[in-house]
């Protein structure tokens, strides 16, 4: 794992040719293979010490992404070049709905339609899924495109500081967020701890081993 993230770290910071095309990313599911390149996809776009301050992230720290909602586009050698999760929570009391995010594409694939396509196919599978709503933190004038409003959102409020032009909210199903109010609160389903024989197993694996992971 630590292997996968250190050579996809280093591959980021090569300048891409200026003739760099290859073919489009293919988007799927994500696998439990992608989730260190994920992690280092998001440091790079974000900053690890950004994003895991970010108020929205207190909604998904220890939890599981919501089930078939986890999506990550492959590159043609493989590798993870753009990422995009949702995540239970509630709009207020008793009111599901799904929080978007992070979306992260790849500096090399940027400009090039996949943040788009990864947004359609994350809001398509959640509507035929049967979810109602899905709100985010983002740049209005950017999630506009997809239907996402501010005005959907005007009466909730984030475990954090946050900034109001920036909370937004799509409708899934019409009036899914109608008269929402309240705290968003997370729902999703708890990520296992690791027991304590476990993290002490880790942490007697030899050195040698756990560079060559």
């Amino acid at each position: 794992m630590e292997r996968a993230v250190t050579e996809f770290t280093a591959a980021a910071a090569v300048t891409a040719p200026v003739d760099f095309t290859g073919p489009a990313p293919a988007i799927s599911l994500e696998r439990p293979a992608d989730i260190a390149q994920r992690e280092a996809l998001l440091d790079l776009a974000f900053g690890r010490a950004a994003r895991f301050g970010k108020t929205s992230e207190r909604l998904r720290e220890g939890r599981k992404p919501a089930d078939g909602l986890a999506f990550a586009a492959h590159g043609a050698d493989g590798r993870v070049v753009g990422t995009l999760r949702l995540w239970h929570v509630t709009a207020g009391p008793s009111r599901p709905a799904l929080l978007l995010g992070p979306l992260a594409v790849h500096p090399w694939f940027r400009d090039r339609g996949l943040g788009k396509a990864m947004m359609v196919t994350a809001i398509c599978e959640a509507t035929r899924l049967g979810h109602g709503a899905i709100l985010l933190v983002g740049d209005a004038p950017y999630y506009a495109r997809f239907g996402f409003e501010v005005a959907l959102t005007e009466g909730l409020w984030l475990p954090g500081a946050f900034e109001r032009s920036r909370f937004l909210g799509l409708e899934l199903k019409s009036g899914a967020l109608k008269g929402a109010r309240g705290l968003v609160s997370p729902t999703g389903e708890f990520l296992a701890a690791p027991s304590l024989s476990e993290l002490i197993a880790r942490e007697s694996v030899p050195a040698e081993m756990k560079r060559s992971a």
